[in-house]
């Protein structure tokens, strides 16, 4: 792990089942995309990181586990600071600022009413960002925290045998408004301004997890007819 906290309102455990793989799945992305300090070096290094990937990943997408460049994955650099200087200066710093923001509005779109949109989401839901979060809502991580805790609440309902029509619905808006929409363009920043490959490849694999996830809500929303019943929100939390 990367000392990168997940959503409070959501248990570490989910219900157990397919569904369930979903949520830990975007949670171990988000653990991913944060800053690798000495443990999460090691995560890397080791292929702890990879091999829970591709297990979470392969229960959901086969097609992910055939065809993911996984040694990229593993590969912290030939330094033990190698990553976390690229990482500094792709994400955090620079000249002119990071070469590559983990911010959607950065990748277009308007900031504003991005950020805006971003915020009534999580506001519908009964969530909040944490202290010093309040101006980047629309990071990455605080985004896939986000889809964390909507498909651990989809596989609460689902294990209840309740209708989870309306967190589909959720999901699949939020995916293509935002994430979906930005993901595959900061990959190809990552590649013009040469990242450490182990960058890319994590942001490829996101990008194409998000299209299949796009992909199966679309799918299990056609195939209800029931409507959303979104008038009730989860308990609510905060994002770290």
């Amino acid at each position: 792990m990367m000392s990168q906290e997940s959503i409070q309102a959501a248990p570490a455990s989910p219900p157990a089942g397919a569904d369930a793989s979903r949520s830990l799945a975007y949670a171990a992305f988000a653990t991913a995309f944060a800053y690798p300090d000495r443990e999460g070096l090691e995560a890397i290094r080791s292929g702890v990181l990879a091999d829970a990937l591709r297990q979470l990943l392969g229960l959901l997408v086969p097609r992910l586990e055939e065809d993911t460049d996984w040694a990229a994955l593993r590969d912290a650099g030939p330094d033990d600071d190698a990553l976390q200087v690229d990482f500094t200066r792709l994400f955090d710093a620079g000249p002119d600022g990071p070469d590559c923001p983990m911010n959607g509005s950065h990748y277009g779109g308007g900031e504003t009413e991005a950020k805006e949109e971003l915020v009534r989401f999580y506001n519908f839901f009964g969530l909040s960002l944490a202290d010093g979060q309040q101006e980047e809502p629309d990071h990455l991580i605080t985004e896939l925290e986000f889809l964390h805790y909507l498909s651990y609440q989809e596989a609460q309902l689902i294990a209840a045998g309740e209708s989870a029509d309306g967190l589909l619905r959720a999901q699949r808006d939020f995916i293509a408004r935002h994430p979906g929409a930005w993901v595959p363009a900061m990959r190809q920043k990552l590649v013009k301004k040469n990242a450490m490959r182990f960058f890319p490849a994590l942001t490829e694999l996101l990008a194409r997890f998000l299209r299949a996830e796009e992909t199966r809500l679309t799918e299990r929303i056609g195939q209800s007819a029931e409507q959303p019943e979104l008038n009730s929100p989860p308990q609510g939390g905060t994002l770290q």
